[in-house]
């Protein structure tokens, strides 16, 4: 664990100090205990301290998995996947939602929370009618370096580094989720590409009001500025995917990017750091749930 807190192909080395001792991390003279358990039940966090827990297996993703956090005097579970049946929430945009009375909540996805707030300023402003997202993601820890076998879709085995493989992905419904108005408006598919980190949200919508580019690229510069300061980012810069590593956003527009076919159909591009700007976002989950518990 010191290994991997000091070193990071993408993110580089940590700048602080980390060392091992007596059972525990300690991470900038921070002591942090360590537990090696099968069985989340087994974890003693009531003993630890640990009010507030991370499930980031991406094993225990149900309600009920979950709750074995909380049998280890756990007070809280935040699930950092989605869920099926935990409640869902994206900061920015339902975390008035929230109800102290629950146990077990889902962060949702790096994917939802990027197009989430983008999608709360289109609706908001311009109403959503309906639309299709594709985000181009990079690689995760579940894909495979060379060919292999792959249970179900086969094209899931290949590798990694070689291809853009099409890929499954229930971000754009599960906004519906988080915004009640989007429910059944959106979907969605991905693209998984040869790069380390950095992703993008391709978003296409048909528009109820009718706008300018320019109109919305205003609207959405000034959430960025204003309500949804701090999670969605905005530029016109000539930007690309490595300039947005280490960025704390959930999302951040580009505005150079996007293109209008009339005032109703639009193609609107938003970037994500899918590892540190949703890391980011638990965070602050965190710090929201316990201002309210």
């Amino acid at each position: 664990m010191v290994y991997l807190f000091k070193y990071d192909s993408t993110h580089g080395r940590f700048k602080g100090t980390v060392e091992a001792g007596d059972g525990n991390l300690i991470v900038n003279g921070n002591k942090i205990a360590v537990f090696s358990e099968r069985d989340p039940k087994s974890i003693p966090w009531g003993k630890a301290g640990a009010e507030y827990v991370v499930e980031s297996t991406g094993v225990f993703t149900t309600t009920d998995k979950a709750s074995a956090h909380l049998e280890g005097g756990a007070k809280k579970v935040i699930i950092s996947a989605p869920s099926a049946d935990a409640p869902m929430f994206v900061v920015g945009v339902n975390l008035e939602t929230y109800d102290p009375s629950y146990k077990v909540i889902s962060n949702a996805s790096c994917t939802t929370n990027c197009l989430a707030p983008l999608a709360k300023v289109i609706h908001d402003n311009f109403e959503i009618i309906e639309g299709l997202m594709t985000t181009v993601h990079a690689t995760t820890a579940t894909q495979k370096t060379v060919d292999g076998p792959s249970g179900k879709l086969w094209r899931d085995g290949r590798g990694a580094q070689q291809n853009i493989i099409p890929a499954s992905t229930g971000a754009a419904k599960a906004v519906g989720k988080v915004i009640p108005a989007l429910n059944g408006k959106l979907t969605g598919m991905a693209f998984r590409v040869p790069v380390a980190n950095v992703s993008v949200v391709d978003l296409t919508v048909r528009l109820g009001k009718s706008a300018s580019y320019d109109a919305i690229k205003q609207k959405v510069k000034e959430a960025a500025n204003g309500p949804l300061k701090g999670i969605l980012g905005y530029t016109e810069d000539q930007v690309v995917s490595t300039d947005f590593i280490g960025d704390t956003h959930s999302s951040i527009f580009d505005a150079a990017a996007g293109i209008s076919l009339n005032d109703n159909f639009v193609k609107l591009i938003s970037w994500y750091d899918n590892e540190y700007g949703y890391s980011s976002r638990v965070i602050d989950l965190i710090k929201y749930i316990q201002t309210k518990d």
